[in-house]
């Protein structure tokens, strides 16, 4: 009879359950999703230990397809999951804190993941009743209050269970029923259970909530983990009529992950630049994708694949991509920039390792140049033509082509002059439009030397070639013009040194100049183009240079004892060409100027006179000069005393009597140190003062216009007093 009971019982739960769950069906959910059968699973094992190839239990998946047997795996290596769902032990186990959890993954056949939580509860053996009991109840876990010895008084502490386990976008349904919790004290007083905290009473509030007779928890909707990955709320167990019967306790609720986010790039588009001459394995961008799932686990586990390359030419591999890192690399040879200037790559990102669901993205890669085509000369030689003597002239222009491309360092043109000018008469530079060369002569060039140049010039890129090349070159001949050339003087400036007091008539120099035009054996004349003092004279025909006019080495002319003139030579030309020469004569000092006295006018006191301190100079040179030597000459030794100084330049000039004021002459006879002499004249105005005041002068003026001042004042005076007698004579 009491297994007809316990009978009776279940078949009521079955079909009170199945009446709910028919009655809160809608029409969308009748729609098949592929998902588990149960959020969480519940294992209950008798034994602690348990061995090899004990059976668990099975897990049901729904699949939404014919297929009844899939690829299950399990995140723990000691439980070994079938195709048909069953569990086993693979390895032995022993629960050591009473239960052991773990999870189980499968993928749909869509390739979304699913995973299962997974709990092995050890759970002693129990009555009949009891185990009728928990037959009536869907299996979650049971979650008792800590025991305690202090009947309803309050422990210090608050108690934490191990972790719940919630899949998140389980499919139902609502609410569902994820764990119970009991309380010691239930057989003695009747518990009402409550739970609080964030998704309880708090935002987002009723997502969980618990039965209070039976302290079952729910959930009331679907979780989803990318928006909070875990909960933790507090559950009480108060005694009704008595207060708290228990210490609150944390439940923590972690929301198990499942594939539902696909990976996303983090652009549409990806832009990137490969040289046209890259290497294979050379890196040319990196792509990146991120997914919402679970970091750190295959849902997020990214792998990347190229899908497709536009143009498929020259072929269909250019590119490579690392699945891991997301960096595509040139993988082939073949890239051109001037046959197919861009690609554009379809790339995908897929999770779970490359197998479960997928992003994609677009790569365009433009292909950029690089120095792949040789500059080539449209002629292969060049002839030309320049006049001798022409420096920094140019005299060709040659230009080339590049298939690179335009106004790049690859297109720039670079011109070498390879061979043919050892002395470096010749230049070349690259012209503004950077696609010709231009030939300038770098010296002049001389036809009686050579009369024709050969060279060899290349032409290359501002950068180097990125593959091998041949460079290109180019034959170019300089034909030099013969131009009447003006004679050459040998030395362009000629110095030599005569005495100054050289006769007129006599040689100076002979100062010749040849003809650089041999062939054409022309002859040369000479002339006098500049001679600033005219004192030159130069033979037409022999250049022999003369004296014309006496030369002085003192002449405002001579600089530093040099005269300067210029001579010409010319030949007999039709047009005759010019040439110059310098000739420099220094003059040799001859003693031909006397000792000159600077100070021509003095002015001395008559009482106690001070002595004069005149200067002597000398045109001459330093031989010719100082020192220096003075005499009176007569009359003018009876009044004064002559002598120099201690430095033989300057004269000292003594007054020995108290002459009258007036004024003196003063003959004195000066001497350079080779005896040629001359008198100089000095005025000297003796003054009535005392030595060195010698104002007397302006003394005296200043005394006379007072004089006359006084007369002029009387002469007024008198007449205005006869203006007044002839007014008072007239009344």
């Amino acid at each position: 009879e009491g297994q007809m009971g316990v009978a009776g019982a279940r078949i009521w739960v079955f079909l009170f359950v199945a009446f709910q769950v028919s009655t809160l069906v809608t029409p969308e959910e009748q729609t098949c999703v592929p998902g588990f059968k149960q959020s969480t699973f519940i294992l209950k094992v008798t034994s602690k230990h348990l061995r090899q190839q004990v059976s668990l239990g099975k897990v049901n998946f729904e699949d939404c397809t014919d297929r009844t047997r899939f690829s299950f795996s399990s995140s723990d290596g000691r439980v070994r999951a079938q195709a048909d769902g069953a569990l086993t032990v693979k390895r032995p186990i022993t629960l050591h804190e009473g239960h052991l959890d773990f999870l189980i993954h499968i993928w749909d056949s869509r390739g979304r993941k699913h995973t299962l939580p997974v709990r092995l509860l050890h759970q002693e053996r129990q009555r009949d009743e009891d185990n009728a009991e928990a037959g009536m109840e869907a299996q979650v876990p049971v979650v008792y209050f800590h025991k305690s010895g202090e009947g309803l008084k309050r422990r210090k502490r608050d108690m934490v269970i191990p972790p719940l386990s919630v899949a998140e976008n389980y499919r139902g349904p609502y609410p569902h029923k994820i764990s119970q919790i009991r309380s010691n004290q239930d057989k003695l007083w009747r518990i009402h259970y409550s739970i609080s905290g964030p998704g309880a009473d708090q935002p987002p509030v009723n997502l969980f909530t618990m039965d209070q007779v039976s302290g079952t928890l729910f959930v009331t909707q679907q979780l989803d983990r990318e928006k909070q990955a875990n909960y933790t709320l507090k559950a009480h167990a108060v005694a009704e009529g008595s207060g708290t019967a228990e210490d609150p306790m944390d439940i923590i609720v972690n929301v198990i992950d499942q594939n539902d986010n696909k990976p996303g790039f983090v652009k549409d588009t990806f832009l990137g630049k490969v040289p046209e001459a890259s290497p294979t394995n050379f890196e040319v961008i990196q792509v990146e994708a991120t997914d919402l799932d679970e970091p750190n686990s295959d849902n997020s586990d990214i792998r990347y694949k190229i899908l497709s390359q536009e143009p498929k030419l020259p072929s269909d591999n250019l590119f490579a991509i690392n699945e891991v890192t997301g960096a595509i690399r040139v993988n082939a040879g073949g890239l051109d920039r001037e046959k197919y200037p861009e690609y554009t790559l379809e790339v995908q990102a897929a999770d779970m390792k490359g197998i479960g669901l997928t992003g994609v993205a677009k790569v365009i890669l433009t292909v950029t140049d690089s120095n792949d085509n040789a500059p080539a000369f449209t002629q292969a030689s060049y002839e030309t033509s320049v006049a001798e003597n022409k420096a920094d002239s140019q005299i060709l222009r040659m230009q080339v082509t590049d298939w690179d491309e335009p106004h790049s360092a690859a297109w720039n043109a670079k011109f070498t002059i390879v061979s043919g000018d050892p002395g470096g008469f010749f230049s070349v530079k690259t012209g503004t439009n950077k696609q010709e060369g231009i030939l300038s002569t770098a010296k002049g060039l001389d036809f009686e030397k050579n009369s024709k140049h050969t060279l060899l010039i290349a032409v290359e890129n501002e950068v180097p070639f990125a593959v091998a090349l041949p460079t290109a070159t180019a034959t170019v001949v300089v034909t030099v013009q013969d131009v009447n050339e003006a004679p050459i003087f040998d030395p362009p400036e000629k110095q030599v040194s005569k005495g100054e007091d050289l006769p007129v008539g006599t040689d100076v120099v002979q100062y010749t100049a040849s003809d650089p035009d041999t062939a054409r054996k022309q002859k040369v004349m000479y002339r006098i183009l500049n001679d600033p003092a005219g004192w030159l004279n130069v033979d037409k025909e022999t250049g022999v240079i003369k004296v014309k006019t006496p030369m002085d080495r003192e002449s405002l002319f001579v600089k530093d004892n040099k005269y300067t003139a210029l001579i010409g030579a010319y030949d007999d030309d039709e047009v005759p060409a010019t040439g110059t020469g310098t000739l420099m004569v220094l003059l040799e000092d001859v003693n031909d100027n006397a000792p000159v006295i600077e100070e021509r006018a003095f002015r001395v006191c008559r009482n106690k006179p001070a002595p004069q301190l005149l200067s002597v100079t000398d045109k001459d040179g330093p031989g010719n000069g100082a020192p220096f030597s003075v005499s009176l000459q007569d009359p003018s030794r009876s009044n004064w005393t002559a002598r120099m100084n201690d430095s033989k330049t300057g004269i000292i000039l003594q007054l020995t009597k108290a002459l009258e004021s007036g004024q003196y002459t003063v003959v004195l006879r000066v001497a350079d140190n080779r005896g040629r002499d001359q008198d100089n004249t000095v005025q000297a105005t003796v003054c009535e003062c005392t030595g060195e005041d010698n104002q007397c002068q302006e003394r005296v003026a200043a005394g006379t216009n007072l004089f006359f001042i006084n007369i002029i004042r009387g002469g007024i005076l008198l007449l205005l007093t006869l203006v007044m007698l002839i007014l008072l004579f007239a009344r």
